[in-house]
């Protein structure tokens, strides 16, 4: 350990939890990962979420930054674009990019769990802690409870910092949600999600192109597909929670797919069994702060979903999350290692951000919902493309800001409102300059 080791508790060995990980004890300090689910890298644990992940270029940078790049990589599938599914069949591609060459990476989210707990794992002064569910904790002293199997049944622990890295229903911010001037809000959609599979064709190659994001945009509803290396696609449904609730047998479920999805009913020979056997998922934007809480003897930080959960329409869930342990890496850099100064300074940077992405989400779910599938919205991309290459490093397009490169959410939103107002100021020129010379032509013509 270095010369600034500080003993650090994260409850909570997920993607973010496990990369936190990675990144603090790179710096010499002594890291304990609590996790309530058994080690998911051993047979038969508990199988938690496995909905797809899309990794760009804000998560590729977290990751690279610990040596992990390449290894996550090699396991992903490029998605360059979207293919958008048309009641009757028809298949349209929309590149991601002006030149078509960036893609967002399709990869699971289990087996990026099981990389980054090796990682963790492999690093000197981690320990991981599994089926130790968080129940109590005490903020000023730095004191937690966790359940655990067997005799006592109970563990208890301290550390002068704690990182709640535990989800949306995050235990750790529900300590802190107790003491005064907290704030915490919860906004849930009227939609879920159903995870269901394309199983790989009868060849053992794909069943749909795998290079791309399949989307079945369908006003109401959305379906969406993502490759994964075994040939399969993951896909997730989002209806509204009604319609869920309404389908209940298997002749329900065909004929409903067979109306909205035909395309997709002929390469899903498990569909039913799939609906009725998987839960529905809930949709939900958290926002809480602060962030921070220092105690008497402890100070304890929220991180990831645990902070600022949200919605999966702009695929930056992972991508924010990640971003929280370079913001932190970053600060403790400045601060030698002083947790008191560093995650303030942390929270002070990644607050904004958070609560910007997670609006963007909100209106991306409008956009892939209802608007890609129309002409309107595809000549406004192409009219998009044509600007980037027109002006290259001037024009950016509002997708390509997020996916692709580490500027931060706000100053995205930023030089978006800029660009719109550029391009209006450039629209109403030119069709003054049309104005004028279409006058200066009648005048001709009348002389």
């Amino acid at each position: 350990m270095g010369a600034f080791a500080v003993e650090v508790s994260i409850v909570g060995a997920g993607l973010v939890g496990c990369l936190l990980a990675c990144f603090l004890a790179r710096r010499g300090h002594a890291v304990t990962l609590y996790e309530r689910r058994p080690d998911p890298r051993r047979a038969g644990a508990e199988r938690g979420r496995s909905i797809n992940l899309a990794i760009s270029e804000r998560g590729i940078d977290a990751l690279r930054r610990v040596g992990l790049d390449k290894v996550v990589l090699d396991t992903a599938l490029p998605m360059p674009g979207r293919m958008m599914h048309a009641v009757d069949g028809e298949l349209t591609f929309q590149p991601y990019s002006a030149d078509r060459d960036r893609a967002i990476n399709s990869i699971g989210r289990a087996d990026l769990n099981r990389t980054l707990l090796d990682a963790a794992a492999a690093l000197p002064g981690v320990r991981l802690c599994f089926d130790h569910r968080l129940t109590s904790m005490d903020v000023d002293s730095g004191r937690m409870v966790f359940q655990t199997p067997g005799e006592p049944g109970t563990v208890t622990a301290t550390a002068p910092v704690i990182i709640g890295a535990d989800g949306a229903f995050s235990a750790v911010r529900a300590a802190l949600q107790g003491r005064p001037g907290f704030d915490y809000s919860q906004e849930f959609l009227d939609y879920g999600y159903k995870e269901l599979v394309i199983p790989a064709a009868p060849d053992g190659g794909f069943a749909m192109d795998p290079g791309a994001l399949h989307i079945w945009p369908r006003g109401h509803s959305m379906m969406i597909a993502l490759p994964n290396p075994d040939r399969s696609f993951t896909c997730t449904l989002f209806w509204p929670k009604a319609d869920f609730a309404s389908l209940t047998t298997p002749e329900r479920i065909t004929a409903l797919f067979a109306e909205r999805y035909p395309d997709a009913l002929a390469l899903m020979p498990g569909l039913s069994d799939d609906y009725l056997r998987n839960p529905t998922g809930h949709l939900v934007t958290i926002r809480c702060a602060p962030w921070v809480v220092p105690g008497g003897a402890a100070v304890t930080a929220l991180a990831g979903d645990a902070a600022h959960a949200i919605v999966p329409f702009y695929g930056q869930g992972a991508n924010c999350g990640f971003e929280d342990c370079v913001e932190l890496d970053r600060c403790l850099a400045e601060t030698g290692d002083d947790f008191a100064a560093a995650l303030p300074l942390y929270q002070e940077r990644r607050k904004r951000n958070a609560d910007t992405i997670a609006e963007l989400a909100l209106a991306n779910f409008v956009e892939m919902r209802d608007k890609v599938a129309s002409r309107v919205f595809l000549a406004q991309k192409k009219v998009e493309h044509a600007l980037e290459r027109l002006l290259p490093g001037r024009y950016v397009s509002q997708y390509e800001l997020v996916s692709f490169s580490t500027v931060p959410y706000v100053e995205v939103e930023r030089r978006i409102a800029r660009q719109r107002r550029w391009v209006a100021a450039a629209g109403a020129g030119i069709a003054a300059l049309a104005a004028v010379a279409a006058i200066g032509g009648a005048r001709g013509r009348h002389k």
